[in-house]
Parts: structure tokens; C-alpha cells; sequence
């Protein structure tokens, strides 16, 4: 490509032949020099990679970052979503064949009753006649269903 794998790789190689003893032991320092690269900052880009993240220094965990402060902006906009057993819910539609009727096709489905919900969001559907379906839903695809 643009001669950037073997750059990393140069690297890479640099931080193992100070680490290594013998060079037969090569192998055994290979995960403590990626973890070195990973983490180290580049002077080009200013970043540091940790599998396809951003290093987190133990001074940010004392001093908010740009990192926080995205992460506290985007826990206000989510809406929690609490359903017990017994609410009316409607589910989303995931239209995997195309639809003949276009953007007029329903988007939910239902009315549902809720059976019973999990800790990771999963949650029991019963029908309207108290057919349980066994196939758990995400609480994502549900709103509540007002008649």
C-alpha cells in the first residue's frame, strides 16, 4: 500500500531486538512490544492505538478529557427504556424481504404483552392470547403501547 504495515512493522521489530536477550526468545517478548507500540504515542498522527482505540492515561481518569465529556453528551440523549411484566408493547418491524407498500408499510407490530425481561435488555413477549413467543426481543425494537 502506502508503506505504512511496513513501517509499523520496522518499529515493531526495533522495540523487540532491545527487549530480546537471545534471539531465539523473540517470540516471547512479541506481546509486551506490541503492547509497547499500541500504546506509545505517534509523532505523525499524535494518537496512540489500542486495538483500534485510544490509550486511556491514568491522568484522565482524575481530569475530565474531550473523552468524558463526549460520553456524558451522549448518555443524555439516550432514553431509558423500563417495561415490567404485563405492559402493552409494540415491536419493530425489520422489513427483511422489500415491502410492496413502500414507506406505508407498518413499522410496528402488535399490540404484545411482556412476559418477562433480563438484565442485558432481552425481553419475553406473550400474543394478545397468551401465546408466548420464545424468541427473546431487544428492548431496543419496543415502545410502549398506548391505546
Amino acid at each position: 500500500m502506502n508503506g505504512a504495515v511496513e513501517a509499523a512493522n520496522k518499529n515493531i521489530k526495533k522495540i523487540i531486538e532491545k527487549v530480546t536477550v537471545n534471539y531465539k526468545d523473540w517470540h516471547e517478548m512479541l506481546p509486551f512490544a506490541l503492547l509497547a507500540y499500541r500504546t506509545s504515542v505517534r509523532s505523525s498522527t499524535g494518537a496512540t492505538l489500542v486495538y483500534g482505540k485510544e490509550a486511556v492515561l491514568p491522568v484522565e481518569v482524575e481530569i475530565p478529557s474531550i473523552r468524558q465529556r463526549m460520553a456524558r453528551a451522549f448518555n443524555k440523549k439516550v432514553r431509558p427504556r423500563e417495561f415490567s411484566p404485563g405492559d402493552l408493547v409494540l415491536r419493530k418491524v425489520l422489513h427483511i424481504a422489500p415491502d410492496h407498500r413502500g414507506k406505508f408499510a407498518y413499522k410496528y407490530d402488535g399490540p404484545f404483552i411482556v412476559k418477562d425481561f433480563f438484565d442485558g435488555g432481552a425481553i419475553i413477549l406473550n400474543d394478545i392470547d397468551k401465546n408466548e413467543n420464545t424468541i427473546p426481543v431487544n428492548a431496543d425494537a419496543l415502545k410502549k403501547y398506548n391505546p
